[in-house]
């Protein structure tokens, strides 16, 4: 069998990461199989289980992908920006959030599955790209609020992330969702990923901001 170019292979992976994030347009997770996913590459079926051996593997490694464009974009906010006010900082990390629409549906999917039924090098993978993006919310509070101490920017991180994985469900409801809803008398209030993320962020922010003055 003749040799091929680690860009080669690296092509074909991204080529199937592809396949995935458009199946996933459309289709839920449960519905996307490998078989579907061969379906929309250019190459058979199973030539797929020489880069993943699970669909799980497949969507963490989407799932990584999305974490690497968001840490760019914040990468790219710091270098960019010399000072920022506490509420130009919550509106700028806002709108990353917003830009990253496919990372909070996925990050609304049940990661313990997905995680236990990936290989140890995949999810070793996944998890830096995880890591980064929290070092580098962190970079944002170290230039743009020099006054927190590591405490508080502990707190933060501890308290804006958990926040990040639940932000979906509330931003997107199907016709059937919202018709339980209704029916149930919770009712639905639309708030997009850029507002819910913007309030939550200046609450944050404030609440670090008086504990720096306390």
């Amino acid at each position: 069998m003749p040799k091929v170019s680690e860009e080669f292979l690296l092509a074909r992976r991204e080529e199937i990461i592809d396949a995935c994030a458009e199946l996933y347009r459309t289709m839920s997770f449960k519905d996307i199989t490998i078989k579907e996913i061969g379906k929309i590459t250019s190459f058979n079926r199973t030539s797929i289980y020489n880069y993943f051996n699970t669909k799980e593997e497949i969507f963490l490694a989407l799932m990584q992908r999305e974490y690497v464009l968001w840490v760019d974009e914040l990468t790219k906010l710091v270098e960019e920006h010399e000072t920022m006010s506490r509420e130009e900082l919550a509106d700028a990390l806002a709108m990353t959030l917003a830009n990253r629409e496919r990372l909070l549906k996925l990050l609304s999917m049940n990661h313990f599955d997905m995680e236990e039924n990936s290989r140890t090098e995949n999810l070793v993978e996944f998890k830096k790209a995880y890591g980064s993006s929290m070092k580098a919310v962190k970079r944002c509070l170290e230039k743009f609020c020099p006054e927190m101490t590591e405490e508080d920017k502990q707190g933060f991180l501890y308290a804006y992330f958990p926040f990040v994985y639940g932000i979906y469900p509330y931003t997107f409801v199907t016709e059937r969702q919202r018709e339980a809803m209704e029916k149930a008398g919770v009712g639905f209030v639309y708030h997009s990923i850029y507002e819910i993320s913007r309030n939550i962020l200046r609450k944050l922010l404030q609440c670090r901001e008086n504990h720096a003055e306390a």
